[in-house]
């Protein structure tokens, strides 16, 4: 005879389709035409391409009519081509990162939803209205009118503003030699390079917009919090995984800041402390803009965490009063000792849930989290301030910051 195990019936968490193909990047009139050039190859190859092609576009108009006009190297002009930090690592490495940190975000947003239902914060009676905030979100991200706004916006600065993009003005390889005119790299930067760049930043924004609208829709409909919960936000602490996979995006930024400053010290005669509070402050602003979208569950937080104050305080407090009746005013049965006694340990289980509730956060994201993001911003800065702190203060703060 053969022994079979019985079946076991497992009980998993209601999932919807919707949620299942929900994505924020897949979609809207530019990711279809692109899709479209490319829909042969996988989706992560298809995200390679796009960022090898967006990045020749950009770039490589710009060096080879450099080359043509005579800017691209020598002394022709103050800034050729070729020793301009900020053009060549916005096209070359910022940009390229845009496109190419799709991928990664999109699949941990997708996580990130999917938790909702992993971990039964969203019941069973309230799919309909998950599934219709996320029909929502994806009709926002396939509307054609948002990316047309961005594209405005990408443009309005080559057709308002008239001069060098550089952090400082100059003499660079913009404009033809001794001349206001711009130059053909000049003109491609103008109305190519740069609005690409700017449209593919700014819908980044846009996806940050349409997570934070997700994020303040889903935390008005009644999900299953609990204020005991051990991440200290009712159960909602994965939502800071969705932020620190934003790192890609703030590093591709601060490099950005770190050429452009680099260009100032290196041509303008600028120095790391005059330009500072620009680095300074471009890192705090990134890592805000960052927190941003989880400040819109704090008033769910807030309701959660006063309601169980009241309630769950209120359940400490008799659970005390029990107790105290029973072994401190000796109240007990006779030969009955607290040694051993499940009695202590219930009060201090009660006593370490309540510290949670009292201990909770208003905002869920934890300190993991912002020190990756302040890393990913900081870290294209120390270059240039490698770069153009003298050899002997270097020598001389790193023996200081060892010993």
């Amino acid at each position: 005879m053969f022994w079979v195990e019985p079946e076991v019936a497992l009980v998993l968490p209601a999932i919807s389709a919707r949620a299942e193909s929900f994505s924020i990047t897949r979609g809207g009139p530019f990711h279809v035409f692109v899709t479209r050039i490319f829909r042969d190859a996988p989706q992560h190859e298809r995200v390679v391409r796009r960022a090898i092609v967006a990045a020749t576009i950009a770039w490589l108009p710009l060096f080879v009519f450099c080359i043509a006009q005579g800017l691209a190297f020598g002394h022709q002009v103050g800034i050729p081509f070729v020793r301009d930090f900020a053009v060549n690592v916005r096209f070359l490495v910022a940009l390229p990162i845009f496109i190419l940190a799709e991928y990664k975000i999109d699949r941990r947003w997708h996580k990130l939803v999917l938790e909702f239902f992993r971990t039964s914060l969203v019941h069973e009676d309230q799919i309909p209205l998950f599934d219709s905030i996320l029909e929502t979100i994806t009709r926002l991200r396939d509307h054609f009118l948002p990316e047309l706004v961005l594209m405005v916006l990408a443009y309005l600065p080559s057709l308002l503003v008239h001069q060098s993009e550089l952090l400082l003005g100059g003499a660079n390889w913009h404009f033809l030699s001794g001349t206001t005119t711009l130059s053909l790299a000049g003109w491609w930067f103008k109305i190519i390079s740069m609005p690409l760049f700017r449209f593919l930043m700014l819908r980044w924004f846009w996806r940050l917009i349409l997570w934070t609208l997700f994020l303040w829709r889903v935390s008005r409909i009644n999900l299953h919090l609990v204020a005991t919960h051990s991440d200290r936000a009712a159960g909602l602490g994965f939502l800071s995984e969705g932020q620190i996979a934003f790192s890609p995006i703030v590093f591709a930024g601060s490099s950005v800041m770190a050429s452009e400053v680099g260009n100032a010290i290196a041509y303008e005669g600028e120095t790391v402390m005059s330009l500072k509070f620009v680095m300074i402050g471009f890192g705090v602003l990134a890592v805000t803009i960052l927190v941003l979208p989880l400040l819109v569950v704090v008033p769910a937080l807030i309701k959660v965490k006063k309601k169980a104050l009241f309630e769950f305080g209120a359940l400490v407090t008799h659970h005390d009063q029990l107790f105290d009746a029973k072994w401190i005013e000796d109240h007990r049965p006779t030969g009955e000792e607290i040694l051993g006694n499940p009695d202590a340990s219930s009060l201090a289980d009660l006593g370490t849930s309540f510290n949670v509730i009292r201990d909770m956060s208003f905002i869920p994201i934890d300190k993991p989290t912002l020190i990756g993001l302040a890393v990913a911003a900081v870290l294209p800065m120390i270059p240039v301030i490698v770069f153009a702190t003298p050899v002997n203060d270097l020598i001389r703060l790193i023996t200081k910051t060892l010993l």
